[in-house]
């Protein structure tokens, strides 16, 4: 991924993506905001106990980065689950958005955003058909196949092709980080009907088992039939100075967004 600072804003970007014309993107850091701690900086989340007001102006910041117009954002309410939504129009979204993990579109200058502290953001464009989409992929999301189904939407509403499609996990939990139990091992397995490159046992930690999500969501994501997957590798647990992280935060704290948009010109 590309590290890229927008006046105090920084946010990364992945490679390919950042090559392809017509699509503008960002996986955002939580620095260069106007929130104070513990939600300090960039917090794109309205329901962690910050300020509106500063919720607000961040989304704004955060959009205005990308070229991109917060009104005219569409999010979901992200509920750890498969369901995708189209977004479509351009009447204001109301409130409280569509209950959705994944949202696609194929409308210029209708930016697409999501929020996220440990659970995986994934990102979408097909350059054949102009299209583009983003995820959230928790454990639960992850399992319940929020990638693949990502896919199926933008097959079915665009007629985009998985081969077509470029595709970005961006910065999460890492498996250095992700201790799971017994019970999230086991859904893995049942999901996947494998554990292996999935769970990882460290040796000085009582071989308790890690889950790694970026190689879940790229096996999963290669199963349905995408070709072309960039991983970020990079672990929010491992980086609060950049990201926020739930886990590593012990729940007080923010949420960093992603953005995709079409531009105005093809």
């Amino acid at each position: 991924m590309q590290r890229v600072t927008h006046h105090d804003l920084v946010y990364y970007q992945f490679d390919r993506l950042a090559r392809a014309f017509g699509v503008a993107h960002g996986v955002f850091t939580r620095l260069g905001g106007v929130s104070p701690k513990p939600f300090d900086s960039l917090n794109v989340g309205s329901t962690v106990g910050d300020e509106i007001a500063n919720v607000q102006a961040n989304r704004e910041s955060m959009a205005a980065a990308l070229g991109a117009c917060d009104a005219d954002t569409r999010t979901t309410w992200q509920i750890h689950g498969a369901d995708v939504v189209v977004a479509r129009g351009r009447a204001a979204q109301g409130w409280p958005p569509p209950q959705a993990d994944g949202i696609i579109t194929n409308e210029r200058e209708l930016p697409l955003a999501m929020r996220f502290a440990d659970c995986v953001p994934l990102v979408f464009y097909d350059p054949v058909q102009q299209a583009i989409g983003l995820a959230h992929a928790g454990w639960r999301g992850t399992v319940a196949g929020i990638g693949p189904a990502t896919i199926k939407a933008m097959e079915g509403a665009f007629g985009s092709r998985p081969a077509d499609i470029i595709a970005g996990i961006g910065p999460s939990i890492g498996p250095c980080c992700y201790e799971v139990g017994a019970d999230v091992t086991q859904q893995i397995e049942d999901s996947f009907g494998t554990l292996e490159g999935l769970i990882h046992r460290q040796a000085g930690n009582g071989n308790r088992p890690h889950l790694d999500l970026w190689v879940a969501n790229r096996l999963a994501l290669a199963q349905a039939g995408v070709t072309v997957i960039e991983v970020a590798g990079i672990c929010t647990a491992s980086n609060t100075d950049e990201f926020f992280s739930h886990r590593a935060e012990a729940g007080q704290t923010g949420r960093f967004g992603a953005l995709i948009s079409l531009s105005g010109a093809g």
